[in-house]
């Protein structure tokens, strides 16, 4: 039986259609970055913030000197988590630190050639392990086993450190920062993109961010917000392949460090390298 065109109810197919794809696009999550506080410009050259929910402190390395450079400026300062100075230089004698992260009572720092390690009780170093061949330690993060891993940008590798000893885990890479150690995931910046690691210890490409990616943290599973030194901040979704522009600092000459979260607040923290300070901003649209 042939069927007839009936301009009115096609148009009201067509209607219905449009009315079925609106909501799905007004409902597209908008995440954004509002800013909350800043600190003064009494840091020094501060290159990453760790957030320490157990002790609800902040910790900044500042690295004072030039960052490649073994000159014992370097040191780690404390803040409150609304950005009030507790002590700006809480432990001295580093060289350019950098990378930071805790397991149990113990803070983890890459510093230029070495993983140096903070007892938190004390407010003292307690160790400090060699890295052979290191030249330029940068970003740190560790497994909930506490094994350490380490990026070493100007040599192309990744290291970790895991009873007693640093072995290579990859090499090769263009310019690798930022890690993420997750339970069921490990995560690294290079190339001015973000990588999977897999359990035969490929790279596959999640995504292009940009150039000199530096800083990531999860905000929710598959979820990411991602720093690039010159001023730029992405959040990715993995599953999606995407990374959208949060905030650029780049005009302003404010630099976008390795960043630090506190998943409860939902507050990104942000280190300015050369601006001498560090900026907080809560994540909306989550």
């Amino acid at each position: 039986m042939k069927t007839q065109h009936n301009p009115l109810f096609a148009g009201l197919l067509i209607a219905a259609g449009l009315l079925g794809v609106l909501p799905a696009t007004a409902q597209e999550k908008q995440v954004t970055l509002e800013q909350q506080w800043e600190t003064d410009t009494t840091l020094r050259v501060p290159e990453s913030v760790y957030f320490d929910a157990k002790r609800n402190v902040l910790y900044v390395s500042d690295i004072q000197g030039d960052g490649a450079v073994k000159d014992g400026q370097g040191f780690i300062s404390r803040l409150s988590p609304e950005g009030k100075m507790l002590d700006l230089e809480w432990v001295k004698g580093l060289n350019a630190p950098k990378g930071l992260g805790v397991y149990k009572n113990f803070l983890y720092v890459a510093d230029l050639t070495e993983i140096v390690v903070i007892d938190i009780d004390k407010g003292s170093i307690v160790q400090h392990v060699p890295v052979e061949g290191a030249v330029f330690l940068n970003d740190i993060t560790l497994d909930n086993k506490g094994t350490v891993y380490v990026s070493d940008t100007r040599t192309g590798k990744v290291h970790q450190y895991k009873n007693g000893k640093v072995t290579t885990l990859l090499e090769g890479l263009k310019g690798p920062n930022g890690l993420l150690a997750l339970p069921n995931a490990f995560y690294v910046l290079a190339d001015g993109a973000m990588f999977s690691l897999g359990k035969d210890n490929s790279l596959k490409k999640i995504t292009a961010v940009s150039k000199s990616v530096d800083g990531i943290e999860q905000v929710k599973p598959g979820e990411f917000i991602v720093s690039c030194w010159p001023g730029e901040v992405f959040y990715v979704n993995a599953s999606k392949g995407t990374a959208v522009k949060l905030l650029d600092t780049q005009a302003q000459k404010l630099n976008t460090a390795d960043i630090g979260y506190n998943p409860q607040q939902k507050i990104v923290y942000i280190p300015t390298f050369f601006g001498n300070k560090v900026v907080a901003y809560v994540l909306k649209g989550l």
